[in-house]
């Protein structure tokens, strides 16, 4: 997206995208999500499609970015950020952003239009400070050419550490290696203690780096439909840059796509749909058969039930369960351009699906738990996600999966195979919760289980255990009863 930006148009202009993040990430601080509130404002613009990617990028940057942003307006600033007039706070992480991350914006056009943004709003007699906070940062900052993660002591260089990723040279840099790491990468104090409890730095590094990498767009190809060389081929034609996935053998990547998908080929004939490589991995561990019984308990938004269907060449019967009606009516209309016959939706609590309906009681031969977690392997995904979650949701989410799986577990065959899921990379939410069950089920096994970490370019990070019961499946074993 900031590749393609013409930087003489951000001199002569462009205010509209840049005055449209700007209405973003108020709406987030004021509640909103953020994929929301862009996906609002850009319904009621006209922008054209560079300006829409540039807004886009503004505002998802800027809100991962937060806390670093933050850190330079209190290094230059006269007020603290957390004291700064809101409004003014967020237009001034707009214009940092270009500055620190956006490497085809001329720091001029970043000063210039957040100046003149400001003076629109009414702010002309803050206009000074927007620009002499901006210039400084700018002087703070000086040549670029030498940035990479070789700066920060006891950090070796990565291949992939690029320029436009450290935008905190130029701060003084805590001493306490958990506050550097959360100010580097902009990443919650909470989370970058933990973090470092949880792995070696390199590799907590490596988390913050994914964090604030925009992820690549992966699809899943329909088996049943058509090939993946048949799509490469497709999109080849259409001028699009595809390559196939090393590690998923029906995925791909789809480079430099922009604008509504629903217009790029094979999309009317369900020849694909999207889902990042990591979740591809999951529905396969379930290894369904043709004709068996499925239950998809936390289902939407479908990438995942569908999935089975394919590999089920849809003949069967799989139950995609989800507690929003809404988000459940996206899996049937994903499922039905996408030919699989054999999903039937059902709106309900999984927790509660036993006493709804107790005839199911031991009857799925396959049942996948993918549960509601804290999402802290799609940070990169979701540009809000890390100001969201605190550390006691955790304990609560961590609670919930428990009691997901406790009820769940009774609806599995004797024979059967249970595939416990999460998008996250805490520990809690993830080894500790299948530890749990297996102590109140010590006849059921831990088959096998996998922690994915994020990387840039290389997939969210994912969790998944597989577990086989033993002789309590049905009859309810220690801690099996109603949560």
């Amino acid at each position: 997206m900031k590749g393609n930006q013409d930087p003489n148009a951000a001199e002569t202009g462009g205010l509209a995208p840049r005055r449209l993040a700007w209405r973003v990430l108020e709406a987030v601080a004021a509640g909103a999500y953020a994929d929301n509130a862009l996906e609002r404002e850009l319904a009621k613009s006209n922008l054209a499609p560079l300006d829409r990617g540039l807004a886009t990028e503004l505002a998802y940057g800027a809100i991962r970015q937060r806390l670093l942003l933050d850190a330079w307006i209190d290094a230059h600033g006269r007020l603290k950020a957390n004291r700064q007039p809101p409004r003014l706070r967020w237009l001034l992480h707009v214009g940092l952003y270009q500055l620190l991350f956006s490497s085809r914006v001329p720091a001029s056009a970043a000063v210039n239009t957040s100046v003149e943004l400001a003076k629109e709003a009414g702010f002309a007699r803050l206009a000074p400070v927007v620009n002499g906070l901006l210039r400084a940062v700018a002087r703070a900052r000086g040549p670029q050419e030498s940035q990479g993660a070789a700066a920060v002591p006891g950090i070796l260089p990565h291949a992939d550490a690029a320029p436009a990723l450290t935008g905190w040279q130029g701060l003084a840099l805590p001493e306490a290696e958990a506050d550097s790491l959360a100010l580097r990468h902009s990443l919650p104090p909470w989370l970058a203690t933990q973090l470092l409890q949880w792995c070696r730095p390199e590799e907590a590094e490596a988390f913050g780096r994914s964090s604030n990498t925009p992820p690549a767009l992966d699809l899943r190809i329909n088996r049943r439909r058509t090939s993946r060389a048949e799509v490469l081929a497709a999109f080849g034609a259409a001028g699009l840059t595809a390559r196939a996935l090393d590690d998923q053998a029906w995925g791909l990547c789809l480079s430099e796509a922009s604008g509504d998908l629903r217009g790029l080929p094979g999309f009317a004939e369900g020849h694909w749909c999207v889902q990042d490589r990591t979740a591809q991995a999951i529905a396969p561990l379930l290894a369904p058969q043709p004709g068996q019984r499925v239950l998809d308990a936390c289902a939407a938004p479908g990438g995942k039930s569908t999935h089975l269907a394919e590999l089920m060449d849809d003949r069967g019967e799989i139950w995609a369960v989800d507690r929003s009606e809404s988000r459940l009516k996206k899996v049937v209309a994903n499922a039905e351009r996408l030919g699989m016959a054999s999903i039937q939706g059902l709106a309900a609590d999984a927790t509660e699906l036993l006493e709804l309906r107790p005839q199911w009681r031991g009857s799925f031969d396959r049942i996948l738990v993918d549960a509601p977690c804290s999402g802290l392997g799609t940070l990169a995904r979701h540009a809000d996600a890390r100001w969201r979650i605190q550390p006691d949701t955790i304990a609560q989410l961590a609670e919930l999966q428990q009691r997901l799986l406790e009820r769940l577990a009774t609806l599995l065959r004797p024979d059967g195979r249970l595939v416990y899921a999460t998008c996250t990379v805490h520990p809690q939410e993830n080894r500790e919760v299948v530890a749990g069950f297996l102590a109140n089920h010590p006849s059921w096994r831990l088959v096998q289980d996998q922690q994915w970490w994020p990387a840039p370019q290389a997939g969210d990070g994912f969790y998944a255990a597989v577990l086989e019961p033993g002789t309590d499946t049905t009859a309810g074993g220690k801690g099996s009863g109603p949560a």
